[in-house]
C-alpha cells in the first residue's frame, strides 16, 4: 500500500509535466500535426484516369520525391530563391547595424528623452506588415507621394522605386523600417543587463565610450546578436506581405516573386496543394539547415574564445 508521504512526492513529482500537457497538446494539435500532414502531401500527387471525368476518375496516389524533383528544376521557385537571397543580403546587416547602433545610443549616459526614443523606434514594428507595406507603397507612387511632390518642386531627380534594382531597396527599406525595432529592444536589453562595475573598471583603464563600445559592450551582447540575426534570416526566407501588397502597384513584382508566394500560387490559384506542400517543406528545410548552421559556428566560435 502506497504510503500518504509517497503520494505526496508523486503529485509534486508530476506537477510540471501536468503544467505542461496543455502547451504540449495545443502544440502537437497547430504546429506538429499540421506541419506532419504537409509533408505527408508533399509525397502525394492527383492520378487522372481516362479525361477525368466522373467519380473515380481523380484519385491520390503515392509520388515519391517527384514534387520536390519538380520544385528543385522549377526556374520561377529558384528565381525566387535569387531574388529573396539579394533581398536578404541587403536587409540583414542593413536592419542590425541600424539595431545595434541604436541600442548602443540610447545606452550612452548622455542620451535625453530615452523612454520616449526606445518607443519611437519601437513603434514601427508594431504596425502590421500589410499596413506599413500600403503605407510605403502609397509614398513610393510618383503621382500621389508627397515625396515626388516636393522632388519635382525643387527639380531633383525623381526615381521610379517599383522598377528594376530600386524595387530591392523599396523592399528592403519596408523591413528595415519595420523590424529594426523589435531588435534594437532585445539588444538593449542585453546591453542594460552588463554589470555596472564593468563600466566603472573600464573608465578606470582609460577607456572612451567609442572604445567601450567596440570592447566591451558589443562583445558582450554577442548572444543577442546571434539571436537577432536568427530571427531576421526566418523573417527572410519567408517574405510574402511586402511583395504581395506592392505587386498591384508594379509589374516588376510577379506571383512567384519569393518561394513562399510561389507556395501560394501553387496552392490557391492552380490548386496543386501537393506541389505546393513539397515547395514549403523545402522552405522549412532550408530554413532549419541555414539556423542549424549558424548557431552551430556561432557556438563553436564562444568555445574557441572561452578556451583561449
Amino acid at each position: 500500500m502506497t504510503s500518504p508521504t509517497s503520494r505526496r512526492s508523486y503529485g509534486v513529482k508530476g506537477a510540471p509535466y501536468a503544467f505542461l500537457i496543455p502547451a504540449a497538446i495545443l502544440f502537437a494539435l497547430f504546429f506538429a500535426l499540421p506541419i506532419g500532414y504537409a509533408v505527408w502531401l508533399s509525397f502525394r500527387k492527383v492520378h487522372v484516369s481516362g479525361l477525368g471525368l466522373g467519380a473515380g476518375a481523380r484519385s491520390e496516389v503515392w509520388a515519391g520525391l517527384e514534387n520536390y524533383k519538380d520544385a528543385l528544376t522549377d526556374n520561377e521557385f529558384f528565381d525566387g530563391a535569387l531574388r529573396v537571397l539579394g533581398y536578404g543580403c541587403i536587409v540583414v546587416p542593413v536592419m542590425l547595424g541600424l539595431a545595434l547602433l541604436f541600442a548602443l545610443m540610447l545606452d550612452s549616459e548622455r542620451v535625453r528623452l530615452a523612454p520616449f526614443t526606445r518607443l519611437a523606434i519601437f513603434l514601427p514594428y508594431a504596425i502590421p506588415g500589410v499596413v506599413a507595406a500600403l503605407l510605403w507603397g502609397f509614398l513610393y507612387l510618383p503621382d500621389v507621394s508627397p515625396f515626388y511632390y516636393v522632388l519635382a518642386k525643387l527639380h531633383l531627380p525623381q526615381p521610379n522605386l517599383l522598377d528594376g534594382g530600386p524595387l530591392y531597396l523599396a523592399l528592403s527599406n519596408i523591413a528595415v523600417w519595420g523590424g529594426t525595432g523589435f531588435n534594437m529592444i532585445v539588444i538593449y536589453t542585453s546591453l542594460r543587463s552588463i554589470p555596472a562595475e564593468v563600466y566603472e573598471a573600464a573608465k578606470l583603464d582609460g577607456a572612451n565610450p567609442l572604445q567601450t563600445a567596440l570592447r566591451i559592450k558589443i562583445p558582450m551582447v554577442a548572444p543577442s546578436l546571434v539571436l537577432t540575426f536568427f530571427f531576421s534570416i526566418i523573417a527572410t526566407l519567408q517574405v510574402f506581405n511586402e511583395p504581395t501588397t506592392l505587386k498591384p502597384l508594379t509589374n516588376s513584382v510577379n506571383t512567384t516573386w519569393s518561394p513562399l508566394m510561389k507556395v501560394y500560387e501553387d496552392a490557391f490559384r492552380k490548386g496543386d496543394i501537393y506541389s505546393a506542400a513539397a515547395e514549403a517543406t523545402l522552405i522549412a528545410l532550408a530554413t532549419l539547415v541555414l539556423s542549424f548552421g549558424f548557431l552551430r559556428a556561432a557556438n563553436r566560435r564562444n568555445k574557441q574564445e572561452a578556451a583561449g
